[in-house]
């Protein structure tokens, strides 16, 4: 619930200022429990955020470990180079899908550019995931470096599909060189061949006809994976069976939720970063399993032609 740098901060939560006193801090967490309760009429959801809330700030050492860190993880030295950092190695040596490209390579650029630029305005950037600054920075910057997170969190998920899976990250997707028109991944395995968004939009979502919709979606998630899969397609020839846009559990309604054919493009589906692995595993209702020489053929047109951003 407080793992994204666009989620609401504990302090707002409960309705207090970052630097409220401890005592005002308890009063304004009792005055949020009793406005929320559910026997009195309050929200659940909100009820159970506000003592998450209250567990992250409610002591001083909590409180001291939460401000140092808001509540997420963010590696703080990126690539001078390519704007990211890719995950530590870890000791595990079980074969793991074959992988390309920088996962969040250009949206932690971006963000790491733009806040920059923010911060031109006489704003002290000597650490650019300070969580007292990410609060005070333009929505739409945190939005970049929430999704360049989500992105991170994909690729560290998929690359653990196995061998028999190929995955390539930051795929340009436009004919004009827009290089925010891009795939976030592009997944080859036995259930089929993906495209993938990996999103954060900083609450929870719904859906109209096909299309995700929410106060905090800023633009046609389904609409813009199925015509970037499409330049990807019609670039490379291979034919998608399905796209996924994957979001934060506590976001979506369940974490599996197929959408159908669209645009009798691919199946679509919009799953819970948890469930990421079992969709692809799986596959979707409707897209056939390939294997053998069809695999070698659409990863060698693929290794061939794909472009990364």
């Amino acid at each position: 619930m407080f793992d994204s740098p666009l989620s609401a901060s504990a302090y707002e939560v409960l309705g207090v200022a970052a630097d409220a006193s401890d005592d005002d801090l308890r009063r304004a967490f009792r005055a949020r429990l009793r406005e929320t309760h559910p026997d009195t009429g309050g929200d659940a959801a909100l009820f159970v955020r506000v003592q998450r809330a209250w567990e992250l700030v409610g002591t001083p050492q909590a409180r001291v470990e939460y401000d140092r860190g808001h509540g997420f993880a963010i590696d703080p030295q990126p690539d001078a180079a390519a704007g990211w950092r890719a995950a530590p190695a870890r000791p595990d040596t079980r074969p793991r899908a074959r992988s390309t490209g920088h996962p969040g390579g250009w949206r932690r650029e971006r963000y790491l550019t733009l806040v920059r630029e923010w911060a031109g305005r006489g704003v002290d950037l000597a650490d650019p995931y300070d969580p007292a600054l990410l609060r005070s920075v333009p929505r739409e910057l945190r939005r970049l470096l929430a999704d360049a997170l989500a992105e991170e969190a994909t690729a560290r998920t998929v690359a653990d599909l196995g061998m028999g899976f190929t995955v390539w990250h930051d795929v340009a997707a436009s004919r004009d060189g827009d290089p925010e028109a891009k795939l976030d991944h592009i997944v080859l395995g036995p259930s089929g061949l993906y495209g993938i968004l990996s999103e954060d939009f900083g609450g929870p979502v719904g859906f109209r006809r096909g299309e995700i919709t929410g106060p905090h979606v800023p633009y046609a998630p389904v609409a813009t994976l199925l015509s970037r899969m499409q330049v990807v397609h019609r670039i490379a020839r291979v034919r998608f069976g399905g796209g996924i846009v994957v979001l934060p559990d506590d976001d979506v309604p369940q974490q599996i939720t197929e959408l159908g054919s669209i645009r009798s493009i691919a199946q679509v589906a919009v799953v819970g970063r948890s469930a990421l692995a079992t969709a692809l595993r799986r596959g979707l209702s409707g897209v056939r399993d390939i294997g053998g020489n069809e695999v070698f053929d659409v990863r060698t047109r693929l290794d061939q032609t794909v472009r990364f951003v």
